[in-house]
C-alpha cells in the first residue's frame, strides 16, 4: 500500500511540476534559410535538356518544337505552422522534429530542384505571428532567387481553407488560396479560415491529461511537448474578427473566418487582389461525410469561376479523378440513411459491420444473428464520419478488410467518394440560369505535403517523411495515442457512438490507422510558360495551360488542331461546327540516380541535406522512362436536371498504345460524333509511363480469392509495425493528367 501511495504522489508531483513548466514552452519560428541561389549554369543546362527533347519528339513526326517552356511546381505545401502538421512532427508519432517555413525554401530548391512552389498552412491555425513571419520568409525566399524575370525559383504566398462539415449538405471541403504578389500592401492582411469544427478542432487545446502527461511519459523530448503547449495556447488566445464587416476594415491582428465559399469568394473580392482558389481533395473520404457531391458548389452563390478555375487532381493523399457508379450509403427523401449492398468492386464499410458482427454471432439463433447484423449496418451510417469504426469495440484493421476503397482506381484516396470526384464535377450542370453553370477546371497535381517538403515525388524514397503516413512509434504509445475502442474485448453487437460527448480529441478516432497504407509521395503542377518570371508562370495558370504529374517530371503536351483560330492548347475552351481532331506528345521522365547533385552538395551543408532531403536529391541520369500509351477521357456534361452521370464519363473513351524503343510517344485522334451529338464535350488525356517501383501504391495489399473478394490484408502501418525503412513499393504506373480542352458546338 505505501509504494502504491508513493507512485502516486510522485505522478502528482510530476504533473504539478510540468504544470508549472507550461511557461517554459518556446514559440518555434520560421527559421533559417541556408542555400543561396541555384546557378544560372544548373538552370540553362535544365532548360537545354528539355528544349531538346522537346525538339526530338516534336521532330519524330516532322512538327515544329514548342515555343514555351515546361516549368515544374507544388501548390501545396504545409509546415509545422499547421496544426496536424505540428502533431505528425511529435517524436511519440515518429516524426521528424520541427519543420518551418524555411525549410520549404531550401528543400524547394535544392533537394526536389522545383521552378515554382506555394506555402499553404492551414488558415485555421495561423495566428497573426505565424501569418507575418510566414510572408516574411516567402520574401526571403525569393530575394535568394535573383532577377524577378529570371529567378532560379519563385516562391508563392498563400494558405489552405480547410472546411470540413458534418453533413452532406454542408460540407464543401479543402481549397488552397494562391497569392499573385507577396509584397505587404499587395496581399491580405489576414488569412481567412473556415470557421466551423475545423477551427474549433485546431483551436482546441488537448486535454490536461496530454497536456502534462507527455512531457512525463517521453521526458528525453520534453521540450517539444512544452513548445506544442505554447502553440496551443497562442492559438486559443487570438481573438475572432466580428463578423459582417467588410475584410478590409477589420482589426489587423484578429482571425478572420469564412464558413462557404460564398463568404470566402467575397471577402478575396473585398480584398482585390490577384488571388486563385485551388480546391481539392475532395474525393478523399476520412473526413468527408457519405452522399457529398459537387452539385450544391456549382451554384452562382458558391461557385466564382474568375477565381476558382483550377483544380487539384492528384496529391500525396492519392488520386481524386475517377467517377463510379458505387454508393457508400443511400439517402432516402425524408434524410434517412440504409446501407447499399456490395458490389464485385466495391465493399461499403457499412455492410463490412455487419459482416464482422455476423463472425461474432456464436450461438446466437439465426434471427438473433441478423437483428444484430442489421443494427451494426444502420449504426455505421447513423455515425459520425470520423468515427464510424467505434461502433463496434475490438475491432483490429483487418476486421475491416478493404472496405470504402475504389478497387479499380489508380491510387486512389482512402475511403473514395467518386460523387466528388474531379469527373464527376466536369460531368454536372446548374439549370438555375439561363446558360447552364458548368465547371471548366484546369488540371494540377501537388503533395499536399505536412513536413516542408515541396515536391516530394522526385525519388520513391523515405515514406514517413515523405507521405503522410504516421503513427505511434511502439505498443505502448500505440495504446495510448489511439482509439480505446480498438483494444476493448471483441464485443458481440454493435452501439451508436457520439463523438461530440467524448472527451478525447477526433483525430483519436479518425481511422488514420487503415489511411495509412494509402498515403503516397506527392504530385507535381507543370506549366507551359513563357518564360521563369512569376508573371508569366501566373499567366500559364489563368489560361489553365497547366497538366499535373504523379511526380515524375513527364512532358507533356496535348492540343486541339483545328480550332476557329487554328491550334488551341489544353485548357482552351472553343467554340466550334467542325470534328474535332487533337495531337498529343509525351517525354518519359529521367530515371533517377542515387544522391545528391553537386550543387545541391555544395550550396546546402550535409547536415542539413540530411535533416531535408536524407541525402536524396533530385539527381537526373541520362535515361528516360517510355511513355507506353495515351489515355483519351471524354466527358460531356448534363444537358438536363437529373442526367445519368454513367454514360456522361468515358474513361477511357480511347486508349492509343505508343511504340516500343522510343523514349516519345505523338498521337492523334479525332471525335467524328461530336457534331452529331450537339452538346458540350471535354477531352483530357492521361500519358501514362511504364512500370517503376512506388510507395504504397498498392494500397491495403489485399489477397483476393477466385471471385475477387478480399480475404486478408497485409498493411503498411505508419507506427512501429512496419519497420521505418520500410518504403512498401510496389509496381505502379506513373503518369501525367492533360487540362481538359472543352468545346462548344
Amino acid at each position: 500500500m505505501k509504494t502504491t501511495i508513493n507512485t502516486v504522489l510522485l505522478a502528482w508531483l510530476s504533473i504539478v511540476l510540468m504544470g508549472s513548466m507550461t511557461g517554459c514552452g518556446k514559440h518555434r519560428g520560421p527559421g533559417t534559410i541556408e542555400g543561396a541561389q541555384r546557378p544560372a549554369s544548373v538552370v540553362r543546362q535544365i532548360e537545354r535538356t528539355q528544349a531538346s527533347a522537346a525538339k526530338a519528339v516534336a521532330s519524330s513526326a516532322s512538327l515544329e518544337a514548342p515555343t514555351k517552356q515546361i516549368l515544374f511546381g507544388d501548390l501545396h505545401v504545409h509546415t509545422t505552422y499547421s496544426a496536424d502538421a505540428f502533431l505528425m512532427s511529435l517524436p511519440i508519432l515518429q516524426g521528424d522534429g520541427a519543420h518551418p517555413v524555411s525549410d520549404a525554401c531550401d528543400y524547394a530548391r535544392y533537394c526536389s530542384a522545383l521552378d515554382f512552389w506555394s506555402i499553404n498552412d492551414h488558415a485555421e491555425a495561423l495566428t497573426p505571428r505565424r501569418w507575418q513571419e510566414t510572408k516574411d520568409t516567402i520574401r526571403r525566399c525569393n530575394e535568394i532567387a535573383g532577377d524577378s524575370a529570371d529567378p532560379d525559383m519563385v516562391s508563392f504566398l498563400g494558405w489552405e481553407w480547410t472546411q470540413i462539415g458534418q453533413t452532406r449538405e454542408n460540407h464543401y471541403g479543402h481549397k488552397n488560396v494562391i497569392l499573385l504578389e507577396t509584397d505587404e500592401g499587395s496581399v491580405p492582411k489576414r488569412p481567412i479560415h473556415s470557421g466551423g469544427s475545423t477551427r474549433t478542432a485546431m483551436r482546441e487545446k488537448a486535454p490536461l491529461s496530454q497536456r502534462f502527461g507527455l512531457p512525463i511519459l517521453d521526458s528525453d523530448n520534453y521540450q517539444y511537448y512544452l513548445d506544442l503547449n505554447y502553440y496551443q495556447d497562442e492559438l486559443a488566445k487570438t481573438v475572432d474578427c466580428p463578423k459582417g464587416i467588410d475584410t478590409r476594415e477589420l482589426p489587423e491582428h484578429c482571425a478572420e473566418g469564412a464558413e462557404t465559399p460564398a463568404e470566402l469568394f467575397e471577402k478575396l473580392s473585398q480584398w482585390g487582389f490577384e488571388t486563385m482558389v485551388i480546391p481539392h481533395g475532395n474525393a478523399w473520404g476520412i473526413y468527408t461525410p457519405s452522399g457529398s457531391n459537387w452539385q450544391k458548389q456549382l451554384s452562382p452563390a458558391q461557385h466564382d469561376p474568375n477565381l476558382q478555375h483550377i483544380i487539384e487532381v492528384f496529391s500525396g493523399h492519392g488520386n481524386s479523378e475517377e467517377y463510379r457508379d458505387w454508393r457508400s450509403m443511400d439517402f432516402a427523401e425524408d434524410g434517412s440513411r440504409s446501407c447499399p449492398e456490395p458490389t464485385a468492386e466495391y465493399e461499403p464499410c457499412c455492410w463490412r459491420a455487419g459482416e464482422i458482427i455476423r463472425q461474432r454471432c456464436g450461438d446466437a439463433t439465426e434471427e438473433e444473428c441478423e437483428r444484430r447484423v442489421a443494427n451494426a449496418k444502420q449504426h455505421y451510417v447513423d455515425s459520425d464520419v470520423m468515427a464510424r469504426t467505434s461502433i463496434i469495440a475490438g475491432t483490429e484493421m483487418a476486421d475491416w478488410m478493404n472496405c470504402g476503397n475504389c478497387t479499380d482506381c489508380y491510387a486512389p484516396a482512402f475511403n473514395y467518394k467518386p460523387a466528388s470526384s474531379v469527373q464527376a464535377a466536369m460531368a454536372i450542370s446548374d439549370f438555375s440560369t439561363t446558360d447552364p453553370g458548368r465547371f471548366r477546371f484546369g488540371f494540377i497535381s501537388s503533395s499536399d505535403n505536412h513536413t516542408a517538403r515541396p515536391g516530394t515525388g522526385y525519388k520513391e524514397y523515405g515514406r514517413l517523411p515523405n507521405t503522410e503516413a504516421r503513427g505511434p512509434r511502439s505498443e505502448e504509445w500505440v495504446r495510448r495515442a489511439s482509439n480505446p475502442v480498438n483494444f476493448a474485448d471483441p464485443a458481440p453487437e454493435s452501439t451508436t457512438f457520439d463523438l461530440t460527448t467524448d472527451p478525447r480529441p477526433a483525430w483519436q478516432y479518425m481511422d488514420f490507422e487503415r489511411a495509412g497504407s494509402f498515403f503516397i509521395t506527392g504530385g507535381l503542377v507543370a506549366v507551359h510558360s513563357e518564360d521563369r518570371s512569376r508573371n508569366a508562370i501566373w499567366d500559364a495558370m489563368e489560361h489553365h495551360e497547366t497538366y499535373g504529374t504523379s511526380g515524375p517530371r513527364i512532358l507533356l503536351w496535348f492540343d486541339l488542331l483545328n480550332g476557329p483560330k487554328g491550334v488551341e492548347s489544353m485548357g482552351s475552351v472553343v467554340q466550334t461546327r467542325e470534328s474535332p481532331r487533337f495531337r498529343v506528345r509525351a517525354v518519359g521522365s529521367f530515371e533517377q540516380k542515387p544522391g545528391c547533385s553537386d550543387f545541391s552538395n555544395a550550396a546546402l551543408s550535409q547536415e542539413r541535406l540530411e535533416q531535408l532531403c536524407q541525402s536524396e536529391c533530385y539527381n537526373p541520369g541520362s535515361k528516360r522512362r517510355r511513355i507506353t500509351r495515351i489515355e483519351v477521357v471524354r466527358v460531356r456534361p448534363q444537358e438536363r436536371p437529373g442526367e445519368d452521370m454513367d454514360n456522361l464519363i468515358q474513361d477511357p473513351w480511347k486508349v492509343i498504345e505508343c511504340p516500343a524503343g522510343t523514349e516519345g510517344c505523338v498521337v492523334e485522334f479525332e471525335d467524328p460524333d461530336y457534331l452529331s451529338g450537339d452538346r458540350e464535350a471535354s477531352y483530357y488525356v492521361r500519358a501514362i509511363e511504364e512500370p517503376s517501383l512506388a510507395i504504397n501504391t498498392d494500397g491495403i495489399r489485399c489477397t483476393y480469392d477466385d471471385r475477387g473478394n478480399c480475404t486478408a490484408v497485409d498493411p503498411c502501418y505508419g507506427d512501429y509495425r512496419t519497420p521505418i525503412d520500410d518504403d512498401c513499393l510496389a509496381m505502379n504506373e506513373e503518369r501525367a493528367w492533360s487540362s481538359p480542352i472543352y468545346l462548344r458546338p
